[in-house]
């Protein structure tokens, strides 16, 4: 039983990190995905090299931990008005081919990384821009002026 609350424990703690670190900084994986990730290997290497006391231990901690993370899935599915606070809400950074410096400020989000996403996504000048939208899981969705002119290739580019 100890084993479930330090796991327990342990998920709370970087659930909160992550929220607090940010999502910038990863482009596929979410901070908390790719955190649980680590976490989830490193469980079971303890056990593999006997550095845990039972192969028990490390399924125990696991098991939690994927439990926890299907119960915030299901919670969010469940009860929608938890997801902002369980995954994040999306934050307009680009507006009008202009950054909107004081949200990208709060999400640690410099606009050279705006610049890299668009180019990615063949957007060659910050004029062409209606709306940027750094998503929860810390893409970059984009709108041009000409999406909204009814463009042929209309649709939001992700970055």
């Amino acid at each position: 039983m100890e084993i479930v609350l330090r796991a327990l424990v342990v998920f709370v703690f970087l659930w909160i990190v992550t929220r607090a670190a940010g999502r910038s900084t990863l482009g596929e994986l979410s901070a908390f995905e790719l955190l649980l990730y680590v976490t989830m290997g490193d469980l079971v290497q303890q056990s593999v090299t006997q550095q845990d006391y039972s192969v028990t231990g490390a399924m125990l901690a696991v098991g939690t931990f994927a439990l926890l993370t299907v119960g915030l899935a299901w919670l969010q599915w469940r009860l929608p008005g938890t997801r902002p606070v369980v995954t994040g809400r999306p934050v307009l950074v680009f507006a009008d081919g202009r950054p909107l410096e004081g949200h990208m400020r709060r999400e640690r989000l410099s606009v050279a990384d705006v610049l890299v996403a668009a180019r990615e996504q063949g957007i060659l000048r910050t004029a062409e821009i209606e709306y940027a939208v750094l998503e929860a899981d810390g893409k970059i969705s984009f709108f041009t002026f000409a999406d909204s002119s009814g463009a042929p290739d209309s649709g939001p580019a992700q970055g």
